[in-house]
């Protein structure tokens, strides 16, 4: 049905020169040794990792060299079922931020920091990384903040950010962040919730050219918390800008313990399940969900995606765009328990010129480059051109998420970025704050097409009857626990009924992820069709909106789509509504209409046509760059919608309400 567009032998871009020099294939090769196997390639690898549970992940912890007080007795109970969320590593004793600040080297740096209106690089050594964050695990001890509580922090990409993380979990605390572009009632609708004792801020934020005072942002939230936190901290981000908020203490003043402070972190050593993070679900139609990870998992999980499937060593420089409220964050973050560098950025990735980033690639040595799908399309639409003004000499490979890479962005980035590297679309989520979906130095890339499926990890497609299929879409599931589901969910019930309903609602004792996928037999990629609960569904025949986005966002006169299906009244059916935002002058007129539809129809088949194609001033978006289907759906058939605080243009909504067109 959509052969045209996903085809099992999709063009190769790239293939890596000397697969025998990459970190998996000496994992592949180490794993045969081991256990005397003659696993042949990466999928023969796989299969064993996800057959072979507790003999595979067994396997990462010692060749990635996790740091533990205690081994584990027993890997996994194989007889708990998934949605019971089993026991990993029993009784081994650990801790996730000793296990990041292993390298003490004076000479290392840990951090390259800079940023929108910042004049210089700030770089931090292991040591002094270490040092600070001895500090800060004092000060917050001497807070009364230990084993299990919330240290929350409203805080840009900066350097105190990571200091104040490592610190919350050396002591075997909580810690949750959202950003600064996040609005009062989006950051209480989170911190509320889960109780913080500790929250850490900014005065304030350098955005898009501006200088936002943060102050004004802060006071609300600090008020809202007050029945929990004990203790506000500010940090002067931004020079030249009041900093002081009654009652809180600044930084330094927090940190000026060096009288009582030991010489070496105590670093809690906790169970292998031990919470250390508090994400958030997007919340786009109701209260986020509080979304709760172990440690241990991440670190497991994140060594490696790092190590195995990204070959990154202590010597790379590792950067990802991110903000502290996206899970990228957290991934980046991982990048220290490999030994690397890793560079913070915090502003607009387009100020002071769209071409800066690339410009830190060259000025920093930045080996690993992470980013959304979004910025590459902007990119390209704008006829940025990067290879014609950097050189890149450094870069290795590109990271690219949030939403589905185009297959025209796959072409951009090896025509006008570089074409002697990995370009790493992946896929995972806030839900397991890791990847399903992952990139591999010792694999092809195929145009549109994800790498690989992560070791570990038993991804099916599935369709109807729960059947796995190849080359059809489908639900995309995971059949065996993974040591990165998260541990429960924040203020959950005690029959865990959040917990359940969000990841085993759809098929008993399987991960439903919620996404719509299709995969390639051939190649043994992957292609992401968009959220399952934004599949288009008219007629019976289900599909996914990025098929339809990856056609009509070829045409020149169009800035940006939605594609969403419409409940149609009284009857079990819907319809298909594209919405077009056209670029400044341009107009959607029949002739273009009729176009859109008429390819829509040759590449992909009769039954993607929209029912109707309508024109729409502006697309909403989540804070983090991902386009809102499933509020836009419920709006056109017929529901209210009252937007939250994640939507970075909440005001786009109310276009959607009672449109001719669409009124039934």
């Amino acid at each position: 049905m959509t052969q045209a567009v996903l085809s099992v032998d999709p063009p190769c871009l790239w293939k890596p020169s000397n697969p025998e020099n990459t970190e998996m294939e000496r994992f592949r090769k180490h794993v045969n040794s081991r256990f005397n196997l003659s696993l042949e390639d990466y999928q023969a690898l796989w299969r064993w990792s996800t057959s072979s549970v507790c003999d595979f992940w067994s396997t990462v912890w010692d060749y990635t060299n996790v740091i533990s007080s205690t081994r584990a007795t027993q890997v996994l109970d194989t007889n708990v079922p998934m949605d019971e969320v089993p026991e990993w590593f029993k009784g081994a004793r650990l801790n996730f931020a000793e296990n990041l600040l292993w390298c003490r080297d004076p000479e290392r740096i840990a951090i390259k920091a800079t940023g929108e209106g910042q004049s210089s690089v700030r770089n931090i050594s292991y040591a002094e990384l270490y040092d600070q964050v001895r500090l800060c695990a004092t000060a917050m001890k001497q807070a009364g903040v230990g084993v299990g509580d919330r240290v929350a922090a409203y805080i840009p990409n900066c350097p105190e950010a990571v200091i104040a993380m490592l610190a919350a979990t050396s002591l075997g605390a909580i810690w949750s962040s959202t950003s600064p572009d996040f609005g009062t009632t989006g950051v209480l609708d989170r911190f509320a919730q889960i109780k913080p004792k500790l929250l850490i801020s900014v005065n304030g934020v350098v955005y898009n050219g501006k200088r936002l005072d943060h102050l004004a942002k802060v006071k609300p939230v600090v008020e809202g918390l007050k029945d929990s936190v004990t203790k506000v901290v500010m940090i002067p981000f931004v020079k030249d800008m009041p900093s002081e908020l009654e009652g809180s203490v600044a930084w330094d003043d927090f940190l000026n313990v060096k009288d009582t402070a030991p010489k070496e972190i105590e670093f809690e050593q906790l169970p292998f399940n031990h919470p250390a993070f508090i994400l958030f679900s997007s919340g786009t139609t109701g209260l986020p969900k509080c979304i709760v990870h172990s440690g241990s998992g991440l670190l497991l999980q994140l060594k490696k995606e790092h190590v195995i499937h990204g070959d990154m060593k202590p010597d790379d420089v590792f950067f990802y765009y991110t903000t502290t409220g996206w899970m990228m964050w957290n991934w980046l973050m991982a990048g220290l328990a490999v030994g690397c560098t890793i560079v913070l950025w915090d502003g607009s990735p387009f100020k002071p010129a769209p071409i800066s980033l690339w410009k830190m690639v060259d000025d920093l040595g930045i080996t690993h480059f992470g980013t959304s799908a979004k910025y590459l399309q902007a990119l390209q639409d704008a006829k940025v051109h990067p290879k014609d003004e950097c050189k890149l000499d450094t870069l290795k490979a590109i990271y690219s998420t949030a939403s589905p890479l185009k297959p025209e962005s796959f072409e951009f980035c090896y025509e006008h970025i570089k074409s002697d590297m990995v370009l790493g679309s992946i896929t995972g989520g806030t839900d397991i704050c890791s990847l399903f979906g992952a990139h591999n130095t010792a694999l092809p890339v195929y145009r549109g097409e994800i790498q690989c499926l992560g070791l570990g990890m038993k991804i099916e497609s599935w369709k109807d009857s729960n059947t796995p299929v190849f080359a059809e879409s489908g639900d995309l599931v995971c059949t065996v626990p993974f040591p990165c589901m998260p541990v429960y969910m924040y203020g959950d019930d005690e029959a865990r009924s959040k917990y359940k309903n969000a990841y085993f609602g759809m098929y008993d004792h399987v991960w439903y992820h919620g996404d719509y996928v299709w995969l390639n037999p051939r190649t043994g990629g992957v292609v992401m069709l968009g959220r399952s609960d934004g599949t288009l569904n008219p007629s019976g025949v289900r599909f996914g909106s990025a098929e339809i986005y990856n056609v009509v966002d070829r045409f020149e006169d169009i800035e940006d789509t939605l594609c969403v299906g419409q409940k149609m009244k009284d009857q079990d059916d819907e319809r298909v509504v594209l919405f077009c935002k056209m670029k400044e002058g341009k107009e959607l007129n029949d002739d273009l209409i009729k176009t859109i539809k008429t390819k829509i129809r040759a590449e992909l088949s009769p039954r993607h046509v929209p029912a109707f194609v309508l024109p729409i001033a502006d697309i909403p978006y989540t804070i983090n760059g991902k386009k809102v289907e499933v509020a836009v759906k419920k709006i056109i058939s017929g529901q209210k919608v009252t937007p939250t605080g994640t939507l970075a243009n909440p005001e786009s909504l109310e276009l959607y309400y009672d449109i001719p067109a669409l009124v039934q």
